[in-house]
């Protein structure tokens, strides 16, 4: 028997893939969202029906349907819609307040060593201190207008922005920096194509981050003050123990939370792309 006919091949074909129904397609899409979404309407259910049978009691707690028409009849008060601007106008105003000021200062003190060395024992001294601990203080200030609920929401943020910033411009890559020194690259030019792209993930994850602190302090900050906000909202309901308008104005800030947060994460997400990768680099050099 010779070599060629003992010898025996396999024909592997390519594998075809099958296309899946619009509706899969659909789904697979929007898997994170549909699940979120299946996953808050069951909690909806089952609350509804444990206030129904009477597990739940709505006079403490209230129920879906409850929250429901008091929100109905809330959305129809004037009062309602000067206290959600009044609660947007100090989250809007003290978010962009610490944006603008934490990022070049955050900049600036990881880059610059003598600037590090005058700042570091303050930045770790006052983001020790309890915000909530200071309202006092700013009450003494400023008053209790909007301008102490603002200086609050100020305070939570700036320390969220800056210390991921400082932390981004320290941890750029060495070997980066190297490269862009062996090209006699400017210290401008180096700051702009180098540190600042390394650092904005950084800066977008301390955005995430201050938005939900943002929203503390405006909320203790309302609760203290008592003088407008979606914070004196819940604060009313609870004298009066009306768990429904309560759990109402709970709702306004967990939905505010849950909107910013989530396109905070997408701008994190976009931004993840701008860090340069030095290994990447280095193996297409060889």
């Amino acid at each position: 028997m010779s070599v060629e006919s003992a010898t025996t091949y396999r024909v592997i074909y390519p594998r075809v893939r099958r296309r899946r129904p619009p509706l899969v397609r659909w789904y697979r899409r929007n898997e994170r969202v549909v699940l979120g979404l299946g996953g808050l309407a069951a909690f909806v259910v089952l609350w509804q029906v444990l206030s129904g049978a009477g597990v739940v009691d709505p006079l403490f707690f209230g129920s879906p349907q409850g929250v429901f028409q008091a929100g109905v009849r809330e959305v129809q008060i004037p009062r309602f819609w000067n206290d959600v601007r009044y609660s947007l106008t100090e989250v809007t105003v003290g978010f962009l307040a610490s944006l603008v000021l934490a990022v070049p200062l955050g900049l600036a003190i990881g880059w610059y060593r003598r600037v590090s060395f005058a700042f570091d024992p303050w930045l770790n001294f006052l983001n020790a201190i309890p915000r909530p601990a200071l309202i006092p203080l700013v009450v003494l200030w400023v008053g209790l207008g909007i301008e102490m609920k603002t200086i609050i929401v100020f305070l939570g943020g700036f320390f969220s922005i800056i210390l991921p910033t400082v932390e981004g411009v320290r941890t750029v890559d060495q070997q980066l920096l190297d490269v862009a020194h062996s090209f006699r690259a400017s210290q401008r030019r180096l700051f702009t194509s180098v540190v600042i792209p390394a650092t904005v993930p950084f800066i977008a994850a301390g955005v995430r981050l201050a938005l939900g602190r943002l929203l503390i302090g405006v909320v203790v900050a309302e609760l203290y003050a008592q003088t407008e906000g979606i914070g004196v909202l819940i604060e009313r309901a609870a004298d009066v123990l009306d768990g429904n308008r309560m759990l109402f104005g709970v709702l306004l800030f967990t939905l505010m939370g849950v909107l910013t947060t989530e396109a905070a994460g997408r701008v994190e997400r976009h931004f993840q792309r701008w860090r340069p990768s030095a290994n990447l680099d280095l193996e297409e050099g060889t």
